[in-house]
């Protein structure tokens, strides 16, 4: 059987990788010169298993007008003319209630728990160097309000088997002194031992030098796509701009936003909308930055030590340009990140902007698509693709051959 895999972000390439070693034979098509060169190549780098809970939650309601209205918020929503924003921002707030948000925290935990698990065994049979680190994670609060409202979620997580403790200011800085400098502004934080992290990019470009090096496997970089083309039901073949057709068995979809147009060209509207996210990169090899990944809650910011790299990740605007990097929005993170850690240089930073593909609900969409009986999408994970990419890959796998499936796939079936 042939599998055409479109997209070679992580989710792609973990994709191409599972169908690969089930036995595929497996065509990674991307628009891109080399893999990870979108929404994968500067993201957070946390692999936060045990902390996946859905943006949409109770929380965000109350703080939505103060976010909204604040140039220093986490947030910036600028309104489009474009019915696909009104529509996932109006299923994005009904999705924001407790109900709705522990079922969903549930669920993907028992998702990420899975990723671990395959990530741990790729790193056991064909290691790759992408700066891993079992190193844990805090996540630091601000105000003991907050710190005392995040105790719900520990103790729902605890029941799901997760394993968090809650610190003190002291206890906090114990643990991680390189937030010395900011104890007077920080109230305690949740620290997860088993949490780690990585660089994506790294990881993803890894992985798919082994797939160069399987024979059933054929890279297909710098491949623009201009449809799929359907005949009774069915995904005939892949039309590329240049004339070219690319044709397999089964296809699947794990493109991200480039997932939209396709799905859209097929008559089946996917529920996804671009979260822009920012990020800065700087050497620190010379300054006392965190060991630990770092979320500070309040500023929806997180630090995570990539080698010699300190990746400084923030920010969501919604209807915000795709391309370019907004100089304020950058300078604020910036800002904010000296505030914390006043001891790192941030001179030599350098900034990037990527678009997270994500649902309303904060569930990606892993199986078959309404659109035709061979296409298969594996897309929506929002800024949790990185945690979630080698157990989607892995219940897209199971799902395709058929197979007894490792958790339960409804919460991700696709209604597109």
């Amino acid at each position: 059987m042939h599998a055409c895999v479109i997209g070679a972000g992580v989710i792609g390439v973990t994709t191409a990788w599972q169908l690969a070693r089930e036995g595929w034979q497996v065509t990674l098509v991307d628009a891109a010169t080399e893999p990870a060169s979108g929404a994968s190549h500067a993201n957070g780098g946390q692999l936060s298993y045990s902390y996946v809970a859905p943006l949409a939650g109770p929380g965000v309601l109350p703080h939505l007008p103060s976010w909204l209205l604040s140039p220093s918020s986490p947030l910036r929503f600028r309104l489009r003319a474009d019915p696909l924003q009104w529509r996932w921002c109006l299923q994005f707030l009904q999705a924001c209630n407790a109900r709705a948000a522990s079922a969903t925290s549930a669920q993907l935990l028992a998702l990420s728990y899975l990723s671990r698990q395959v990530l741990h065994d790729i790193q056991q049979d064909n290691p790759i160097d992408f700066a891993h680190a079992r190193n844990g994670k805090l996540i630091v609060y601000r105000t003991p309000a907050l710190l005392d409202k995040a105790r719900a979620q520990v103790a729902l997580q605890a029941d799901l088997g997760s394993d968090q403790q809650i610190l003190t200011t002291e206890q906090l800085i114990a643990q991680e002194p390189a937030l010395a400098p900011a104890r007077a502004t920080l109230a305690g934080a949740i620290y997860t031992s088993s949490e780690e992290s990585g660089d994506c990019a790294r990881f993803t470009q890894g992985l798919a030098r082994q797939l160069a090096t399987m024979g059933q496997v054929t890279l297909r970089p710098q491949t623009t796509i201009q449809q799929l083309e359907r005949h009774h039901g069915r995904i005939r073949r892949l039309l590329t701009v240049t004339g070219e057709a690319i044709e397999a068995d089964q296809f699947v979809l794990a493109a991200g936003m480039g997932s939209r147009p396709l799905l859209a060209a097929l008559g089946v509207r996917a529920p996804l909308y671009p979260l822009k996210g920012y990020s800065l990169s700087l050497p620190c090899h010379q300054e006392q930055v965190p060991a630990i990944s770092v979320t500070d809650y309040e500023r929806r910011t997180v630090y995570a030590k990539l080698g010699d790299t300190l990746r400084i990740a923030a920010m969501v605007g919604i209807g915000m340009p795709s391309q370019g990097i907004e100089a304020d929005r950058i300078a604020l993170v910036k800002r904010q990140a000296q505030e914390l850690l006043p001891q790192v240089n941030l001179g030599p930073a350098q900034a990037w902007a990527g678009q997270r593909p994500a649902t309303p609900h904060g569930r990606p969409l892993i199986g078959r698509s309404r659109a035709a009986d061979n296409l298969w999408l594996n897309i929506g994970h929002g800024a949790l693709g990185f945690t979630l990419a080698c157990g989607s890959s892995h219940l897209l796998g199971s799902l395709m051959a058929g197979a007894a499936p490792a958790i339960n796939p409804a919460p991700f079936r696709p209604d597109c």
